[in-house]
């Protein structure tokens, strides 16, 4: 084996002496400057860290895959400078072989070991990474890395297989962040319960309750809203009030048969307009005018111009609705999720952060600072004492199956999702953290995760606040949970074919 090994070693060493010869023949050219100059600014990775501020200063998927390269390149860094290099150390080439003008100042010139290359291994993982999140800035930012990668052979700092090593590491660590950092899943979720819904084209049956509390301070989408549908009944929400019973009452009070309901609002609001068409057996008209609006998106209702094309065409599916009982008080529904324990304030970190950083980097930031902050939760989780940091319920199947939840794939599965971390582990919190970075949190015994149609949680000790879809509804001591299947049926588009 050690001769095989020897023998590869020396062929590599041949071809790479032979690629660095030929490269040291070429004449001198006008890239000659602009490759020696790319090369110096990816040094320490300033090249790609300005970049990253770039795409970082824009919302969306440019945001995510600036954030999700930074990681990549910490991950790449620390692999190549604490592990590779002092392990496999390696001789860079002849200096004085290289014509002067593609020489980099004396100052540039590196002298740690020459395998494998860093610049390559950073240029690759932030390519990788900004492309898993935006295929577009990705094709852009490609040729970039690809150019600092050759400059280094071209610029004598290294030899042609430590770049490809490099290259080869970067792209494998920058893939290696889904296991702890899911890309976003913008597809939305599926139903095999097909509804039949009247086609409102004017608005007329509509009642649209608008929250302009929700989203942005200071936009209301009514007039949007008029001008899409002339003959719908618009409904403020009273600032503070119970949107439950307001509804309730207009409904009581109209005129006209109501034929849908209609939301515009964040999670909270569509929950509360969600009970009532459920339980008044009505569709739901969801407008996206909150700050994340999960559930619309879940849904496929992206903007106003989804909810239009909907009700024109009288496209609909039935969905689960989830609810809770809590202590003797009747059920509560929510669209999304709900939570106990160190929860509620873990959801209302990530929201306070998700705008500016991501979904995933505020929940692992605020998940962090929760666990640390906290105290156990006592409690019986279906009859079984248990001592946990926080239970984390969602209405149907999220994914992905470790601890960030990031979207459903169906919304009629019947079942609640069902996560907890256990605080009675020696070192639960610790270990919790390292098994949700190394995504390995299904092997962890920290970490909880089942299915189920229904969960029993009774807290010992003083009353405990209950999260849904985002915000804190209620105390209490005893909280059943289970799943409504096909209670609520929504507008939404077509899917495409």
């Amino acid at each position: 084996m050690q001769d095989w090994l020897r023998k590869v070693a020396q062929d590599i060493n041949r071809v790479d002496r032979e690629l660095v010869r030929r490269s040291a023949v070429i004449p001198h050219w006008p890239a000659d400057a602009g490759l020696r100059a790319l090369s110096t600014a990816a040094n320490h990775s300033l090249l790609w860290l300005a970049v990253a501020a770039v795409l970082a200063s824009r919302q969306g998927s440019t945001r995510r895959g600036a954030l999700r390269s930074v990681a990549a390149i910490g991950g790449a860094s620390l692999a190549i400078n604490a592990l590779a290099k002092p392990l496999l150390p390696r001789r860079r080439p002849a200096y004085d072989d290289l014509p002067v003008a593609r020489r980099l100042a004396l100052r540039d010139h590196p002298r740690s070991s020459s395998f494998p290359s860093g610049h390559a291994a950073s240029a690759a993982a932030f390519a990788t990474a900004v492309t898993m999140e935006n295929p577009a800035v990705g094709l852009a930012v490609a040729p970039v890395a690809a150019a600092v990668a050759y400059s280094r052979v071209h610029t004598g700092a290294h030899w042609p297989s430590d770049v490809a090593a490099g290259a080869l590491m970067g792209t494998g660590i920058a893939l290696a962040t889904r296991l702890w950092w899911p890309l976003r899943i913008g597809e939305s979720a599926e139903s095999n319960h097909r509804a039949h819904v009247p086609a409102l084209p004017d608005g007329e049956g509509l009642l649209m309750m608008i929250n302009p509390g929700s989203g942005t301070e200071g936009e209301d989408p009514s007039a949007e809203l008029a001008a899409a549908w002339p003959a719908a009944t618009l409904l403020l929400a009273e600032p503070d009030g119970d949107l439950t019973k307001q509804l309730e009452a207009e409904l009581d009070a109209a005129e006209r048969p109501v034929r849908a309901v209609g939301v515009a609002g964040g999670d909270g609001t569509v929950a509360a307009a969600a009970a009532v068409a459920a339980s008044r057996n009505v569709p739901l008209v969801v407008v996206p005018a909150g700050t994340l609006n999960h559930f619309a998106r879940d849904i496929g209702v992206a903007e106003l111009s989804d909810a239009v094309q909907a009700v024109r065409d009288g496209s609909a599916m039935a969905v689960d609705l989830g609810a809770v009982r809590i202590d003797d008080a009747p059920p509560h529904g929510f669209v999304n999720t709900a939570s106990l324990g160190g929860y509620p304030d873990l959801v209302q970190l990530r929201e306070d952060g998700e705008a500016h950083w991501g979904k995933w980097p505020a929940a692992a930031l605020a998940l962090i600072r929760v666990l640390w902050e906290a105290d156990p939760l006592v409690a019986c989780i279906d009859g079984v004492p248990r001592k946990v940091w926080l239970v984390f319920v969602g209405n149907g199947l999220y994914r992905p199956r470790g601890f960030a939840a990031a979207a459903r794939h169906r919304l009629d599965s019947g079942l609640i999702d069902v996560r907890y971390v256990r605080a009675d582990v020696r070192l639960s919190r610790t270990r919790f953290v390292i098994g949700a970075l190394a995504g390995a949190l299904k092997r962890s015994r920290t970490y909880v995760q089942r299915e189920c149609a229904e969960l029993q949680v009774e807290v010992l000790g003083r009353p405990l606040a209950l999260a849904t879809d985002g915000e804190v509804i209620a105390e209490g001591h005893r909280f059943r949970f289970f799943t409504q299947p096909a209670a609520l049926t929504v507008y939404r588009p077509e899917p495409e074919q």
